[in-house]
């Protein structure tokens, strides 16, 4: 018999997070981010399941392949844009659309010859200085990419740094900023991640680019993404395949970290951090046994966890155990182990089957 860890992604969820974008949108087109292998969900098959969304956005090269030679047509963004100017052909021909958020990117457009002019997006810095062109630079870049024969039309965007906290005025910010130095500008412009889309009205402008809210998690501090109204997409689902009483006093896992404070009985489960489940979950993280709420207890370990039964009786080897998805949010588990949910979903590991449900 096969282990049973496996990562049930649903899909119709994941189209219903899509149409909730949408209608948040307010009429902007919805680009969809599917970086990452979308969020760990598998990016051809999300690819395929978004088809209503306008375009799609991934991080690189790399990832766009992927996709393409899978068939998938659709306009697609490369976050990162391109990181040697050899990779301007490629991007052309598989009809790519790119990032601009350096000087140097736009000295090696106007260096290139290519068959056909790309789509370039003019990334500015207003505040969250990871990537992006000073406000002061926009004017003199801009004008080179007019004139540069690769280039054949030129977007806006930007990125918002604390959109994610509701109460953080930053945001606000940002958007001055974006709107002083996009002034007078006749161009597309995108702003709005999940959060901005969902939580800043403002910020949507002509294209939004929704990311971790398609796949069910909310995009705030402290959200609550069933409330938000999303629909969970990856069930991260295995069983039991021990059950033991251990008694009072007596430690469970390496470094005997835990030990049961009266005599419980308690189950082994097969998922551990060679799957992608958090090692640094600590014990009480919430885990579903046949349906029902108990936690973690000790150390994760590479191939398995341990589980507390004292409050599912009818436990067995074979019970399924679910770690996240219906019944357990994955924002839930995240804060239990210190993370969030982006590192839980994009970290699952490719021994886990992810099965695709229609």
């Amino acid at each position: 018999m096969s282990r049973a860890a496996r990562a049930r992604i649903d899909l119709p969820a994941l189209r219903r997070n899509l149409e909730l974008a949408r209608s948040a949108a307010g009429g902007a087109s919805v680009m969809a981010v599917i970086k990452a292998d979308a969020y760990g969900h598998g990016s051809v098959p999300c690819a395929r399941a978004l088809d209503a969304a306008d375009s799609f956005a991934v991080v690189g090269l790399e990832e766009a392949l992927v996709l393409r030679d899978a068939g998938i047509g659709k306009p697609m963004l490369l976050l990162e844009g391109f990181f040697t100017p050899d990779e301007l052909r490629p991007i052309a021909a598989l009809d790519l659309q790119i990032v601009v958020h350096a000087e140097e990117q736009v000295a090696a457009l106007e260096a290139a010859r290519l068959d056909k002019p790309l789509v370039v997006w003019l990334k500015i810095d207003t505040g969250m200085h990871r990537l992006g062109v000073q406000p002061s630079a926009v004017s003199a870049l801009l004008s080179r990419l007019r004139s540069c024969g690769s280039v054949g039309s030129v977007h806006l965007m930007t990125h918002l740094a604390c959109a994610d906290d509701r109460q953080d005025d930053y945001t606000r910010t940002q958007l001055q900023n974006f709107a002083d130095a996009t002034a007078g500008l006749d161009l597309p412009r995108s702003i709005a991640n999940s959060a901005g889309l969902m939580g800043w009205p403002e910020s949507r402008a002509d294209w939004v680019r929704p990311g971790i809210m398609l796949y069910g998690s909310s995009p705030f501090i402290g959200g609550d993404a069933a409330a938000e109204g999303l629909a969970p997409v990856m069930h991260l689902e295995s069983e039991l395949i021990a059950v033991r009483d251990l008694p009072a006093g007596e430690p469970v896992g390496y470094g005997c970290t835990w030990r049961a404070p009266r005599d419980i009985r308690m189950g082994v489960v097969a998922m551990g951090y060679g799957d992608g489940y958090p090692r640094h979950a600590p014990s009480g993280t919430p885990v579903l046994v046949a349906g029902r709420r108990t936690t973690l207890i000790g150390r994760v370990s590479m191939d398995m966890i341990t589980v507390l039964l004292d409050d599912v009786p009818n436990a067995r080897p074979g019970s399924p155990v679910r770690l996240w998805g219906e019944g357990l949010p994955v924002d839930e588990v995240a804060a239990a182990a210190g993370t969030i949910s982006y590192e839980l979903l994009t970290g699952i590991t490719p021994r886990v089957p992810r099965i695709y449900s229609e």
